[in-house]
């Protein structure tokens, strides 16, 4: 180091300051022309420590050969300067992340990060680090052209939501109803992945065959009648995802084998309401089902009637259907109700 840059520091009108040896090892003291510099020791934001001298800037004598005094300043506490405010509770960066999920879910189409960076007021390499992590974590995907939008992650954790409302026991009077009714089984599914999941499952009474299904066990999305039902009234971007990644499989020689014939039954269904397994899943089973909307219409999961397909015979799917339909439409208006309530006693709009 040259004299010249070690007068430079030895002058400096710093109160921080912290004496170090060459391998960077502090020292609490320094002695130097009779004088010694004393020196205490304080914990700056939880985790730095400085040294502050005592001893008056005019009485510090210059460094000893091979000691540089080096200007230390405090650092402020990162959390309360991140967030810019007193809350303790406030994290800007993960504030930051929500508001982009916001932005991308009130936007019709995807956007690009000059255009996340105008209607946020952030920084390109700020907007930038934010995106990656959601993208990493599937909350977001890329679009073409580098464009961004939301990512069916989040319709899976909905889904999962929308169950842990206890989604169950919340409907399952309305499913006793039904098959009451109807004298078959009633399944509750929500879609998970490609896979409808089964929630609830109401056999009848006296009934001495009964459906094979089980809670808590999935089918696929494309041979069940609550599956092509919840397909059938999804955006048409999230309904795309979905059946990009379907892997056909025939269960029965009815089975729908390709991209082309569920997109077709997906017209029918959006046509009249309701949808048919005909015995695509197992010879001899026929079931109907109808999706259960949120208010905005999209489907967040079905509910369906299965049994026999000689006491379910084609003359009868439309009767049956419209007493699902019916609790379809029961059950739907009463998850808005639930959500508008709790959307209300929490202080927020209902959506």
């Amino acid at each position: 180091m040259s004299l010249k840059f070690g007068n430079m520091i030895r002058d400096m009108p710093a109160v921080w300051r912290c004496a170090v040896r060459p391998d960077g090892a502090s020292r609490t003291s320094l002695a130097g022309g009779g004088h010694t510099l004393r020196a205490r020791t304080i914990q700056i934001s939880n985790s730095k420590r400085f040294q502050k001298a005592n001893t008056p800037a005019e009485t510090r004598t210059a460094p000893l050969p091979g000691q540089i005094d080096r200007l230390d300043p405090p650092e402020p506490d990162e959390e309360h300067h991140e967030s810019g405010s007193d809350d303790p509770y406030k994290l800007q960066g993960l504030d930051r992340v929500v508001a982009i999920l916001d932005l991308l879910g009130a936007s019709d189409n995807s956007l690009s990060l000059a255009e996340i960076c105008q209607r946020m007021e952030l920084r390109k390499s700020t907007a930038h680090r934010a995106l990656m992590a959601l993208e990493r974590t599937g909350l977001i995907e890329r679009a073409p052209s580098n464009r961004y939008r939301l990512g069916l992650k989040l319709y899976d954790m909905g889904s999962r939501a929308v169950e842990q409302i206890d989604l169950r026991s919340r409907l399952h009077p309305y499913l006793r109803k039904l098959a009451l009714r109807v004298g078959e089984t009633v399944h509750l599914g929500v879609l998970h992945k490609t896979r409808i999941v089964y929630i609830d499952k109401i056999e009848p009474i006296n009934r001495r065959v009964c459906i094979s299904s089980r809670t808590g066990t999935s089918n696929p999305v494309y041979s069940t009648s609550m599956g092509k039902a919840i397909l059938a009234f999804l955006p048409a971007d999230e309904l795309e995802q979905i059946v990009n990644q379907i892997r056909f499989a025939s269960f029965t020689s009815k089975t729908l084998g390709t991209r082309q014939e569920l997109i077709q039954a997906l017209e029918r269904v959006r046509r009249r309401g309701y949808a048919i397994d005909d015995e695509e899943m197992e010879i001899g089973t026929r079931c109907v089902g109808a999706p259960i909307l949120d208010p905005e219409g999209r489907a967040i999961a079905a509910l369906s009637v299965s049994g026999s397909a000689l006491r379910l015979a084609a003359h009868c799917v439309p009767g049956i259907a419209e007493h699902v339909m019916r609790c379809a439409r029961e059950v739907s208006l009463a998850l808005a109700t639930h959500l508008a309530k709790n959307a209300r006693s929490n202080g927020k709009l209902a959506v």
